[in-house]
């Protein structure tokens, strides 16, 4: 029998309530192997000092659609972490809903690269983005089986 390669599964109501992306109030829109999009609101909350959109809630947007898409992509019996991310921060946001649109550059055994763009409500690109993820057998504490 062939070793299933791909195929992870999300819901993304699964992924709604959960930490940080709970906290920042990402919602996904897609969620398939080959591209996942997701929201986020821009309000007082994900602002700097001055006013204006933090970079680091655009970096925690990117990496959150890169892993997803990352997982959705995993073998199974392997899991996927955030190794690496860069941002170009090309246009200032105070309000409003941003779109990121995540899609994969290099599907690797061990390591995948993703393309994250982030766009504001007129499509105009506020971020951009891409993240390495290394992807690395799942562990499980001694005695507890797969679900």
């Amino acid at each position: 029998m062939a070793e299933e390669t791909r195929g992870n599964r999300m819901d993304a109501d699964e992924l709604a309530g959960q930490g940080l992306t709970q906290a920042l109030g990402i919602e996904f829109r897609e969620l398939t192997p080959e591209r996942v999009i997701a929201t986020m609101p821009v309000t007082s909350r994900h602002h700097q000092p001055l006013g204006y959109l933090h970079g680091g809630a655009s970096v925690a947007l990117a990496e959150t659609v890169a892993s997803v898409g990352a997982f959705l992509n995993c073998p199974a019996g392997t899991v996927c972490f955030g190794q690496e991310i860069n941002a170009n921060h090309v246009r200032a946001v105070q309000s409003g809903i941003l779109t990121a649109i995540s899609t994969p550059l290099h599907l690797g055994r061990t390591t995948q690269v993703w393309d994250v763009k982030i766009y504001d409500e007129r499509d105009k690109l506020v971020c951009v983005s891409r993240c390495t993820i290394a992807v690395v057998a799942e562990r499980r504490p001694a005695g507890e089986q797969p679900a």
